[in-house]
């Protein structure tokens, strides 16, 4: 691979408006750009590093793994056996890089210290990374997405937004793993924010706070109303639990707008055994009264509370025939993510109208049919593009749905790399082995509604 240099400019192409367009050969001279530096985004790069392919990685957070950091408190399901990008593992080698203990859980912020800090530090990866850049948007150079003579041969162009303004840049290709988790689901079942959201919105956090650490204050001695039937929310509850023992007054209550949470329920055949035991222990509290659980609760509108709750925030929700109203001191809404297509606008893209996943993946990863590991190995192929030579990778590949692992984006990613190289055998000769489980849902519309999945991956 050609020594990275120190000049920005020579690596990633400012665009001058008033130039020429350019020649289809200068793709040959423009590198990769990857969007988003957690731990697929990393991994891509990786695998670039070893195809010897030019790249940049922008970073909208000030660190790599931003978005990990925000749970880094958080304890994964899978141990670092299924953690680590096998590409990733033979550059950290080289350095002397000894991997963590094959069976042992992290948390979230030891996967970025221990893997994707270390990982990122390495010459070939830091010099083409860029910190505080957000990706506005996406397109073609001089191309909107109605264009289409010479289309493929003509360079993308993304648009950043950085602390010294806005800039355009581009590149041969894009490989988009931003991520969901800056963008989460709506508390309404509708999918709209409730009405009355802004009124509140002080009082609503984001998935999985860190309850017990930097977040305390906001929950002790407070009744929280978490909303949402998956890990996010189990993991939340089971925090919310601990506070409780310590804290008096703190009080729990579960809002879930089906019948149950079926994509926590225990399964003895889950080969992660810190996932399998999550749902006993959630419903071991339902059941001792410490968490009150409120089940077909559709939330439809939000509000300030009034007299002695003017502080509190007053939920109301559609159950059975009527309207029902909780009052929370906090909500946490662990609702799970989407993926932000706003960015996307101008590249033409093919997605499932359902789960907002690339049309030939989303049958694979129905969260109404299919488990973490139930999940048939897929690449390039599945995640190809009407737009020629721009993926969705990682977390944002699965859209809303809830079950994605991160060895799923480390194999996604190799086999893009592998199709961007030139290298189509290999690209297709795609392998995954993941652990078996029983935990999503595999019983068909009757287990989970199939027009809302509201549960976060099965990463975390």
């Amino acid at each position: 691979m050609n020594a990275p240099s120190d000049d920005w400019s020579t690596r990633m192409t400012l665009i001058d408006l008033t130039a020429p367009r350019p020649l289809p050969s200068r793709l040959h001279a423009l590198p990769v750009a990857i969007i988003g530096a957690g731990p697929i985004g990393l991994a891509a790069a990786a695998n670039l590093v070893e195809r010897g392919i030019d790249f940049v990685l922008l970073e909208a957070g000030d660190r790599v793994g931003a978005s990990v950091a925000q749970w880094g408190h958080t304890r994964l399901f899978s141990p670092w056996k299924h953690l680590v990008d096998p590409a990733s593992q033979r550059l950290l080698a080289e350095t002397g890089w000894v991997a963590p203990t094959a069976e042992s859980l992290p948390s979230g912020s030891e996967l970025v210290e221990r893997f994707l800090a270390p990982l990122a530090a390495l010459p070939a990866i830091a010099d083409r990374t860029r910190f505080g850049v957000e990706v506005t948007a996406v397109t073609r150079e001089g191309m909107d997405r109605t264009r289409t003579t010479g289309r493929a041969q003509t360079p993308f162009l993304l648009r950043i937004r950085t602390a010294d303004g806005v800039e355009e840049l581009t590149a041969r290709a894009v490989i988009d793993a931003s991520g969901t988790y800056r963008t989460p689901n709506s508390l309404g079942s509708s999918g709209l924010d409730p009405l009355g959201l802004p009124e509140v919105e002080h009082l609503v956090s984001h998935a999985l706070p860190d309850v017990l650490g930097r977040d305390r204050a906001q929950f002790a001695g407070g009744h929280t109303v978490v909303v949402g039937a998956g890990h996010s929310a189990a993991n939340t509850l089971l925090k919310l639990a601990e506070l409780a023992e310590q804290e008096p007054g703190t009080r729990i209550t579960w809002v879930i707008r089906n019948a149950t949470a079926a994509r926590v329920t225990t399964s003895p055949d889950d080969e992660l055994q810190a996932r399998a035991s999550i749902g006993a222990r959630v419903d071991a509290l339902v059941e001792a009264g410490r968490i009150e659980l409120v089940d077909r609760f559709e939330i439809v509108r939000l509000a300030r509370g009034t007299g002695d709750e003017a502080s509190a925030a007053l939920i109301t929700g559609r159950r059975g025939d009527g309207l029902e109203t909780i009052s929370a001191d906090r909500i946490v809404n662990a609702t799970g993510f989407r993926p932000n297509l706003e960015m996307l606008r101008e590249v033409r893209l093919e997605l499932d109208e359902i789960v907002e996943a690339p049309r030939r993946l989303a049958p694979l990863i129905d969260p109404n049919v299919h488990s973490c590991g139930t999940v048939e190995p897929h690449g390039f192929g599945e995640l190809e593009q009407p737009e020629r030579d721009f993926f969705i990778v990682g977390m944002k590949s699965y859209g809303r749905a809830p079950t994605f692992l991160l060895a799923t984006g480390y194999e996604q990613v190799r086999s893009v790399t592998a199709w961007l190289a030139g290298d189509a055998a290999v690209a297709r000769n795609v392998e995954l082995v993941l652990p078996a489980t029983g935990v999503c849902s595999t019983g068909g519309p009757a287990a989970i509604d199939s027009t809302a999945p509201s549960a976060s991956g099965c990463c975390s």
